[in-house]
């Protein structure tokens, strides 16, 4: 195997036998290379071959961003979902889990807690993959030194449900059809045009995907606690709040729903993202 991209240290990418392109990680498996080098075999960990060029794409510019430790705990999720739950997940979910726990992780360092509205919701109706969730909790706090509460459990269960191949919901129209629309409202207000390749915007995609499944089946729920933490998000972020107010507006001419102060939390957070990468 020969180097034909390196990532970082602990990643590159190479062809296998067949002459794919694989994703191979190992720690100090790239140090001091460069490409056309030889890799030692002996000290690959992890092989990643992901079906499809998109996945495979997002999967190199989120590893170039975040350490390898955060890739490690997610293969660890994904493996002992696949084993107890005995379903096949979306190979998307190496991606989405992956850049859950480095930004989970960061909140948490930054002293950010944010509760989970749908906490109840979860543990009844996906207690097996909320079970995951929960042994998820283990495996960070063993990597990271790290004690996560519950509602983080919950969190992580709906990346698993997220990922697993089910039936597609009646209302996937409506759902599609929400989250063009939302989008949209970002792209008019900021006068950009998205990179639909990159990892940010598959971020807001994911997250407008959750919002609009709960739009659309009425399970939105108001949490309290997240006035506090809205008021400094909509300062620190202002033009992103404003253009969660026009969503908001949007929302409630077509849908008659208010936005509650979590989702407008969720929504300003992932538009700053979104539109900062863009402009960047």
């Amino acid at each position: 195997m020969n180097i034909i991209k390196i990532l970082n240290n602990n990643v590159a990418v190479t062809y296998d036998k067949h002459g794919q392109e694989i994703i191979v990680m190992g720690k100090g498996i790239a140090y001091q290379k460069r490409i056309g080098d030889p890799l030692d075999e002996q000290s690959i960990d992890k092989i990643y071959s992901l079906s499809t060029k998109d996945a495979f794409i997002k999967f190199q510019e989120l590893l170039a961003d975040i350490p390898l430790d955060y890739f490690v705990v997610a293969d660890k999720v994904i493996n002992y979902a696949k084993l107890t739950l005995g379903k096949k997940l979306n190979e998307s979910i190496y991606i989405s889990l992956s850049d859950h726990l480095f930004s989970a992780v960061n909140r948490f360092r930054e002293g950010l807690s944010l509760k989970n509205a749908l906490l109840w919701d979860i543990k009844r109706f996906y207690p097996e993959e909320y079970e995951v969730g929960l042994q998820a909790l283990l495996f960070i706090k063993e990597m990271f030194d790290i004690q996560f509460d519950e509602d983080e459990a919950g969190f992580l269960a709906l990346h698993i449900v997220n990922a697993e191949d089910r039936q597609e919901s009646p209302d996937i129209y409506r759902v599609t059809k929400t989250i063009q629309e939302i989008s949209d409202i970002v792209r008019y207000f900021f006068q950009i045009e998205f990179n639909e390749q990159s990892v940010s915007f598959h971020r807001f995609i994911t997250h407008l995907k959750f919002f609009a499944q709960r739009l659309i089946s009425g399970n939105l729920h108001e949490n309290e606690n997240d006035q506090d933490l809205l008021d400094v998000i909509k300062i620190k972020h202002k033009r992103a709040f404003q253009c969660v107010e026009k969503i908001e507006i949007y929302l409630k001419n077509n849908y008659n729903h208010n936005l509650t102060n979590e989702e407008k939390l969720y929504l300003t957070v992932h538009i700053q993202r979104v539109v900062f990468k863009t402009n960047t």
